[in-house]
């Protein structure tokens, strides 16, 4: 059997009704459409819903909520430490995870737990999780937080009972 000799079976496949073709054609005068009214007149659009605003002008764009004060950082794995250590390298800084090209030119840096220190390094960086400074520390290695460029990142509140003496 070949693709072309591929055929519906005999009578699963009903030729669709031609409508508006006269009273003889058996589908003639209103169509099957009925008398008067919208529908029987002209196409109605998708979404139209009979005059009143239609539920895609109600909603409103762009929802949620974005922070201002989030921060971003990118990981650094303690695997990649690793990698890091056996390259020859005893300290681990931003700048030389730059010059390795692991991390964009203004990243914030975060170590985080994924993989296995066995090698002796210092680690600077804006952030560590609690499993990433146990491995290092367990290495025999030294962690050292970065302050971040920006201060804390959050204004004071407005209305505060302490600034507003």
């Amino acid at each position: 059997m070949k693709v072309h000799d591929l055929a519906p079976a005999p009578g699963s496949r009903k030729a669709r009704k031609r409508v508006g073709r006269g009273i003889a054609a058996g589908g003639g005068k209103t169509a099957g459409r009925g008398t008067k009214g919208q529908k029987a007149r002209r196409q109605i659009p998708a979404g139209f819903e009979g005059g009143q605003t239609r539920l895609v002008r109600r909603t409103p764009k762009l929802r949620g909520f974005h922070n201002p004060f989030r921060v971003e950082y990118q990981g650094v794995n303690l695997d990649t430490i690793q990698a890091f250590a056996e390259a020859g390298h005893e300290e681990v800084t931003p700048e030389t995870l730059l010059a390795s090209g692991l991390v964009s030119k203004h990243a914030l840096v975060k170590v985080l737990g994924r993989g296995e220190l066995t090698a002796k390094v210092n680690v600077h960086a804006h952030g560590f999780s609690k499993s990433a400074l146990a491995a290092i520390t367990a290495a025999g290695g030294t962690t050292q937080s970065i302050p971040m460029p920006f201060g804390n990142g959050r204004p004071a509140a407005k209305g505060n009972a302490l600034t507003n003496r």
